[in-house]
């Protein structure tokens, strides 16, 4: 492994108040935690449309500090490696190996023609399910490929190099046999050079208009990232058929979006305009909305949306004017949008927030104005000429609408949801879709029953998740559970098309994720996979879904490890916790059971289960609700229910014999460590804290956080008691934190850090920093994951496991 330097900040004992900076290569934790990180993962799944075919997907292990050192720069909120115009982001969706499994005879096949050292991401169906496009990761650029799955070969399909940083890289044609994708202009050149003499000063300025924004990384600062902006994401538009023959469709332009009609006779294309804005990221640039023919020529202009500078403060808070623009995927091509009647601001009283309008090719017409919504527009769900259904919702009280009306007319027909986002035990689950009469997905129907769809979900219960297929008339409100997870398993539906059969993912504590087809008649059974247990180290380990009260009588969830092999006679062991606070309006909401007791174990560089190896019991997705019913908010009593919910956890497990109370280690990731750090100020229920690129002064975030949506100004009191910073005096027990130098996640920039940890040393607390060169707010290298484990071991071994 290369050896690179990281650099860090130490605080000494608490006795000794020394502060110290050193410089140390990367370290590996124990072999135990190592074998872990490294093992393998099984590949995943992805069917074809028609559920024909099989792709098992395999991606690769965490990357090397040498890869995710490559340069990468931030512009309106946008990180792009400019080596190939992609945008990096935390490596997820990327493959570097797969194989076609035929689900009617079971046959495996490989592609031929792959190219070497694949990167593969953007996977695209065809509309018949025996092609995919995809994109390749090359060091020089990103390539368009197509895979033929009659032939089992693949084939890059043009020289060119697409544009995979911001908007659309690629779609197929309603007809199965183009694809259209962004492509980087050949004749663009080396990128522009930055004049080292300044030419004036960066100005900004605001004339009395109320203009709040969040606290946003990597926007632009001056023109010279305006112009790199410009370089990096214009594109021009082609469309390449199965041969690799190119024809440019319209002209270059930063593509906010480019969608077919579902007939492919128009585009529906949307481009970024000036001005830009050094406040705000791209997606609140200014754009232009056209309708374009399918060879690119201007049908009609349709919306110039401004700046979206001043937008109202609150989530439901929208721009004014026209938005949400889409194609009516059942019909040939009738476009719809919504737009505010309340200026976009949430703190207007108004009978309407939102109307949904039509309009029908050839887009002479007057729009139609199809339904008017009492909360915020969300989706349309669209099904056929007789059935859709509208979605509002409004988040500040967590509601939620569906309505089924006729999308021709606009005329409701019922109303099917009214319900709250938070109580998941009533929530009917997504719905599955089909293909409509265009390729495009629409609502799958059940053959011959008018209004009959179905639907997939979690099935959250008291018992934990069970996962569902319901068949539900949406008329008569009648639902049939067509499948249902069984313990001592937890089964989850991953394809259904209302043939017969559901395929399955099913996995048990001890048992890893394999998809199986079941037949839903005869309830026979086939299994489809037989990967192998990734973490063979993990087996015999002991896991339990606990159930406890908060002293409110708030039932509480959490997940607990225990060694294998132990038995409480052996004596109370030290532990881990780790937690996220959410919000909740609503107490029977926050009470409900997360999760589920069958679910096999995976690990990830959040997860803290690798402990239950070195000896400690780990409690994981511990329940931290902070509850605000009625005109409260969660935040008002923060502190008192974070304390609450640890108190309560706490001695559970001390009761259950199986906890230490005084070896307790709290920890958490982003707003888990800012938990981490307030129970640590205003407790002293635990040994000692990890905290992971949090934010911990919550004056730095003065627009809103989290789920808090008024500003410092409206609720002073509150974001000072919230912030740790103000209490570092008070923070004596030990307190581990890193944090990835190149963190771009909002509100979360690592002076956070840096001030936190300057504080706490200031007043002569045990504290240590870990900032990692090159990572983002979720660590990508293996060498940062592995350097970040070693300091926690060391930090648990010392002042939990061997406290003295």
């Amino acid at each position: 492994m290369k050896r690179t330097l990281l650099s860090f900040l130490l605080m000494g004992g608490l006795s000794t108040y020394v502060y110290a900076q050193e410089n140390l290569t990367y370290q590996l934790p124990p072999q135990s935690i190592v074998d872990l990180v490294d093992a393998p993962g099984s590949p995943t799944v992805q069917f074809n449309k028609n559920g024909s075919l099989m792709l098992l997907l395999q991606a690769p292990g965490y990357a090397s500090i040498e890869q995710v050192a490559q340069p990468v720069i931030g512009l309106a909120g946008i990180r792009i490696n400019p080596a190939n115009n992609s945008t990096e982001g935390e490596l997820s969706g990327v493959y570097n190996g797969l194989t076609i499994k035929d689900l009617k005879t079971g046959k495996e096949n490989k592609l031929t023609g792959l190219p070497d050292k694949m990167k593969m991401t953007n996977i695209s169906w065809n509309a018949d399910g025996s092609l995919f496009a995809f994109t390749n990761n090359s060091p020089n650029g990103v390539e368009l490929w197509l895979a033929d799955l009659k032939e089992f070969k693949a084939t890059r399909l043009s020289n060119g190099y697409l544009n995979d940083a911001y908007g659309t890289t690629l779609q197929w044609h309603p007809d199965g046999k183009h694809i259209l994708a962004q492509f980087i202009l050949p004749e663009r050149g080396i990128k522009p050079a930055e004049n080292i003499v300044p030419t004036g000063p960066v100005v900004q300025e605001n004339l009395g208009v109320v203009t709040p924004s969040r606290t946003y990384q990597n926007l632009l600062k001056n023109t010279y990232d305006q112009s790199l902006m410009e370089y990096y994401l214009t594109s021009q538009l082609q469309s390449v058929d199965l041969s690799g023959n190119v024809v440019k469709i319209g002209t270059p332009a930063i593509y906010r979006k480019a969608a077919y009609s579902p007939d492919g006779q128009y585009l529906l294309v949307q481009t970024i305009e000036k001005p830009y804005s050094y406040l705000v990221p791209i997606y609140y640039f200014p754009f232009q909305t056209t309708v374009l023919d399918a060879s690119g020529k201007l049908v009609k202009q349709l919306y110039n949306a401004p700046l979206a500078e001043k937008l109202p403060t609150g989530f439901d808070a929208v721009a004014m004017g026209p938005r949400s623009y889409e194609w009516r995927s059942d019909a040939a091509a009738t476009l719809v949008w919504t737009e505010a009647q309340d200026k976009g601001d949430p703190n207007l009283k108004s009978e309407l927030r939102d109307v949904l309008y039509a309009l029908k090719a050839p887009f002479n017409a007057a729009p139609v104005k199809l339904f008017s919504m009492a909360l915020r527009y969300s989706d349309v769900v669209w099904g056929n000429q007789n059935y859709a259904l509208v979605k509002e919702q409004w988040r500040k009280d967590r509601k939620e609408k569906m309505t089924l009306i006729n999308p021709e007319t606009g005329k409701v027909i019922k109303e099917i949801a009214n319900r709250s986002s938070e109580d998941t035990y009533s929530d009917p689950g997504d719905f599955i879709y089909g293909k409509g009469p265009y390729a495009a997905k629409v609502l799958l129907f059940d053959k011959g029953t008018p209004g009959v769809v179905f639907t997939k979900g979690a099935g959250a219960s008291s018992l934990g998740d069970r996962p569902f297929i319901l068949k539900w008339n949406l008329l008569s409100n009648k639902q049939d559970t067509l499948f249902k997870s069984k313990s001592p398993y937890y089964e989850e539906p991953v394809f259904f098309n209302n043939t017969g059969k559901v395929y399955i993912s099913r996995e048990s504590t001890e048992e890893t994720p394999n998809i199986f087809a079941i037949d839903l008649k005869s309830k026979s059974e086939q299994a489809l996979t037989s990967f192998v247990d990734p973490y063979p180290s993990l087996k015999g380990v002991q896991k339990t879904l606990l159930s406890y009260p908060r002293k409110d009588g708030i039932k509480l969830s959490a997940t607990l490890y225990l060694p294998k092999d132990y038995k409480k006679e052996n004596g109370p062991l030290p532990v881990l916790i780790w937690a996220y606070p959410r919000e909740f309006k609503s107490l029977a909401a926050a009470g409900q059971v997360k999760g589920s007791p069958y679910r096999f174990t995976r690990l990830a560089f959040r997860s803290p289960v690798f402990w239950v190896t070195r000896g400690y019991a780990v409690l994981d997705q511990a329940d931290m609700p902070i509850v605000g019913e009625g005109k409260e908010e969660p935040n008002d009593t923060f502190l008192k229910q974070i304390e609450d919910n640890a108190t309560a956890l706490i001695n559970y497990v001390v009761d259950m014999g199986v906890a230490d109370r005084g070896r307790i280690a709290v920890g958490g990731h982003s707003y888990g460590a800012f938990m981490t750090a307030n129970l640590l100020a205003h407790t002293k229920l635990f040994a000692a804290g990890i905290a992971r690129s949090g934010a911990y002064n919550r004056t730095l975030t003065p627009f809103g956080f989290q789920g808090e949506a008024r500003t410092y100004w409206q609720a002073m009191d509150v974001y000072n008691k919230m912030s740790p910073f103000n209490y570092a005096d008070k923070i004596k027990t030990p307190l581990l934190m890193t944090h990835g130098i190149d963190d771009e996640n909002s509100g979360t920039f690592p002076i956070q850090s840096e001030r936190l940890y300057s504080a706490i040393k200031g007043h002569g607390g045990t504290v240590r920093l870990v900032l990692l060169p090159k990572e983002f707010h979720g660590y990508r290298s293996r060498e940062s994951i592995l350097h970040t484990f070693w300091e926690q071991d060391q930090w648990l071994e010392k002042y939990v496991k061997n406290k003295k």
